[in-house]
């Protein structure tokens, strides 16, 4: 089975936002990904298009069952469908996500800590990428 861990974030909220994602088989990791997605982006927005990424990266993969790790518990409430998705942006990247769905059998998705030791890597991705880009890791603006 394939696991798949995502994170984003946006420092300022919304501000400079970037992704990161990590895509683990038989308990090692075969794929990093990270990627800087805005300048105006808000935490929610970068946690969608992380799981988007991380659905996409997974599906080259395989095709029959994924478990997909997140540390956003409104996203994963989201997905369960036990909170409805209210913001218009959140819910045409939740309906992009319902549609990466049918590329695999069978699909879970698990809250985690952010203390978790993948979700730990994610989070290092989406940090590297904001960092590199010159965006303050405690801040809002360019450094300069």
């Amino acid at each position: 089975m394939i696991y798949t861990n995502s994170d984003g974030g946006a420092r300022g909220n919304p501000g400079p936002g970037a992704i990161g994602v990590i895509i683990r088989k038989d308990g090692k990791i075969v794929t990093r990904y990270s990627k800087f997605i805005g300048q105006e982006v808000t935490n929610n927005i970068a946690e969608y298009e992380a799981l988007i990424m991380a659905l996409e990266l997974a599906s080259e993969h395989t095709s029959d069952e994924v478990t997909c790790v997140l540390d956003s518990e409104l996203i994963v409430k989201q997905l369960l469908g036990e909170y409805r998705v209210r913001n218009p942006k959140l819910l045409e990247l939740f309906l992009k996500v319902q549609k990466l769905q049918e590329r695999f059998n069978k699909i879970k998705y698990l809250h985690a800590s952010r203390w978790d030791k993948f979700q730990q890597i994610a989070d290092e991705l989406v940090n590297e990428e904001l960092t590199k880009r010159g965006f303050r890791k405690k801040g809002w603006g360019k450094k300069g």
